[in-house]
């Protein structure tokens, strides 16, 4: 028991300790040959077991949220600007439509005692018709805000792809996925908030980045003619639409 006890003791001190127990035969005890030194702390594993590198994410598959992506990137905040402002001006135009066919309807029915039938129908037809006209109008100004929206998605989307493509390449990934796509997965290998970082930096608001129109080279000059020269007219029956 004592010598089971002196044992005990001397593991107890760890190998720096310079116990020797005496056993009952009187020779020493030995704690026995010291561990080796405990390995040097490596960084923590991620849930698909790989360890984190410093800097930009290493992994094959990334995802990014297309959605954040173009709502808080600078470019995405100029066009909801734009939009918004626009869709303003427009609500605008639409009250004031309201009010002057309120006024003219109002108008309409107080002259109707005094006009002749057949007049006041046809007045009041003509009157149809011009709501009709403006609501088809402001409906279809509408519907291009929402088709600018659309465009200017795709065009942000156009601009990003060569920075998204760059930050693959440093990341060392295969694949880039959209995370509406993605079932399950990990907030580490996400690169959203990276993405609208570069992006900001390359891109800016983008007003510089996305061509109002065609440039010279592509309005109307054929692969054979020198730039800067005026095309040829078109031949009559050659599919050209006369200018109005």
């Amino acid at each position: 028991m004592r010598r089971a006890a002196l044992i005990a003791a001397a593991l107890a001190l760890g190998p720096g300790g310079a116990l020797v127990a005496q056993g009952t035969g009187g020779g020493p005890v030995s704690p026995g040959p010291a561990p080796g030194p405990a390995p040097a702390p490596g960084p923590a594993a991620t849930p698909d077991g790989a360890a984190p590198a410093a800097g930009p994410v290493r992994s094959a598959v990334l995802t990014i949220d297309i959605e954040r992506l173009f709502a808080e990137s600078a470019f995405g905040q100029r066009i909801a600007a734009e939009i918004r402002q626009e869709t303003e001006a427009l609500a605008a135009e639409n009250r004031a439509f309201e009010a002057q066919l309120t006024a003219e309807e109002v108008d309409l029915t107080e002259r109707r005692p005094g006009m002749d039938p057949a007049a006041f129908r046809e007045a009041a037809d003509a009157f149809d018709a011009r709501v009709q006209r403006i609501r088809a109008e402001q409906d279809a100004k509408e519907a291009a805000l929402q088709s600018r929206l659309s465009e200017e998605r795709e065009d942000f989307l156009a601009v990003a792809t060569p920075v998204l493509g760059r930050l693959m390449i440093e990341s060392g990934a295969a694949v880039l996925l959209d995370r509406r796509n993605v079932i399950l997965g990990v907030s580490l290998v996400d690169v959203t908030d990276a993405a609208i970082l570069r992006i900001d930096e390359e891109i800016g608001d983008g007003a510089a980045a996305v061509p109002d129109g065609p440039g010279p080279d592509e309005a109307g000059t054929d692969p054979g003619e020198e730039p800067g020269t005026d095309p040829a007219p078109a031949a009559p029956g050659d599919g050209a639409m006369p200018a109005e």
